[in-house]
């Protein structure tokens, strides 16, 4: 018998067992919820329960979510739900095949008991299954973590915190340097913004609760149905991540001299700039461009213009891209089986961008097509975790068939190369039908 079907595996994995020398303890933290300080907000749901270094010397915090109240639970009853919880499990290791750093998921563990949710907040209450996810992370601390030291006047804690965070996690920062509070401020600053051009060059919009990976591009896609003025919306991440960068720097003013407050300040200044050189950066690699070229924003951005226009697939779009040869290209000639393209190549000015491109692609010096297709390929998924695959599993789970989430979970695992299996399945075709009509909301 593997430790994995052990008696004591599953009851630690599922919140009935604590670990020898394990002292759990849950976060506080507050936040702001669609622009509004919302103020404490956990964890409610959530247990730390260890930190396991491998054996390769990293250092990582276990985590159990749904597994009951906590001190800050507020009125919540500490659980999740299997729908909920599935999602989280297959979104984090989707991320993190595609090579973007992420929160991971260990393990799955579904109760017995049923709980009480309203999934849309439409007054429809219904019993659902309850589920509990060991999760992992480098670490759970969040800006909300600073934020509610700093908004309560709790700065002695509030200092403490931020110097174990730094010892910790941030070790190129010197502990005992004046400006080691702005160091680890233009750290954070300069993370998210790479973070945000990640997400946004797989077409993905945060959260593990009401995430989604685009269908179609559209600047306007919104996963979430709480979200009914599109503050959260894939276009508007970056103007967010500068929302919490804001918000952050408000919770260290306190620690910071007055020429820090103003280094700071151009810190955060320099953050759409980062954010914007580096999502053009991405997108490049995307197109197989290399090298520079003045236009090049521009290229990306005619782009993506004609695939909002023409409803076109975001993923494929740019993996058939990958696989055309370029003479193909050149005359036009899209084969059926490169039907994102075939969308796009309805656009009047498909053939215009085309033209541009291949000029482009010349100017990649010592390159070659085969080349810029392993490259291309290399980097731009076949498959991600859309709303649909998500939702087709979560149906089955709910009827105690784990298969498709077992069979997401291993195609997650290689999604930049050809499955037999996942083709078969429809991974890599046009969405189904009923695709549009799949909702998610923050009921967890």
């Amino acid at each position: 018998m593997s430790a994995s079907s052990s008696d004591d595996f599953l009851q630690l994995v599922s919140g009935t067992k604590i670990m020898f020398g394990s002292l759990p303890l849950t976060h506080r933290y507050g936040g702001h919820q669609f622009g509004s300080w919302a103020g404490q907000l956990g964890d409610g749901r959530a247990h730390l329960i260890g930190i396991y270094t491998n054996r390769f010397g990293s250092r990582w915090e276990l985590q159990l979510k749904g597994s009951g109240r906590t001190p800050y639970s507020r009125r919540g009853d500490g659980r999740a739900v299997l729908r909920s919880s599935i999602r989280e499990f297959l979104g984090s290791e989707a991320m993190h095949y595609l090579g973007i750093p992420t929160s991971r998921a260990a393990s799955l563990v579904v109760s017995d008991d049923n709980i009480w949710r309203d999934q849309f907040y439409n007054g429809n209450i219904k019993k659902e299954r309850g589920a509990i996810v060991l999760r992992v992370a480098k670490s759970w601390f969040r800006i909300g973590s600073l934020e509610i030291l700093a908004q309560s006047g709790e700065l002695d804690l509030l200092r403490m915190l931020l110097d174990m965070v730094i010892k910790e996690h941030f070790p190129k920062i010197n502990i005992n340097d004046s400006n080691k509070y702005l160091a680890f401020f233009s750290q954070v600053v300069s993370e998210t913004a790479h973070l945000i051009g990640l997400w946004m060059s797989v077409g993905f919009a945060h959260d593990y609760g009401p995430f989604g990976f685009m269908d179609s591009y559209n600047p306007d896609f919104v996963p979430n149905t709480s979200d009914d003025e599109g503050r959260y919306k894939i276009g508007n991440q970056a103007n967010v991540g500068m929302f919490n960068l804001n918000k952050l720097l408000k919770a260290l003013n306190p620690l910071f001299s007055p020429r820090q407050k103003q280094l700071a300040a151009q810190i955060l200044e320099g953050y759409p700039q980062q954010y914007y050189k580096g999502f053009v950066e991405l997108f490049k690699t995307k197109l197989g461009l290399l090298g520079e070229n003045e236009d090049d924003d521009y290229l990306i951005a005619f782009l993506l213009k004609l695939m909002e226009d023409s409803r076109a697939d975001f993923t494929m779009t740019f993996r058939q891209l990958s696989e055309i040869s370029e003479d193909k290209l050149k005359d036009l000639n899209i084969p059926k089986e490169f039907w994102a393209l075939q969308d796009i190549a309805k656009h009047k000015n498909f053939s215009t961008w085309i033209a541009m491109y291949l000029l482009r692609l010349k100017g990649n010096v010592g390159d070659s097509d085969s080349e810029r297709r392993r490259r291309m390929s290399s980097v731009n998924p076949r498959y991600v975790l859309r709303n649909w695959m998500a939702e087709s599993a979560v149906q089955k789970a709910e009827i105690n068939d784990f298969s498709e989430v077992r069979f997401l979970q291993q195609v997650f695992q290689h999604p930049f190369l050809v499955q037999t299996l996942a083709e078969r399945a429809g991974y890599a075709q046009h969405p189904p039908t009923w695709a549009e009509d799949v909702k998610v909301s923050c009921s967890s």
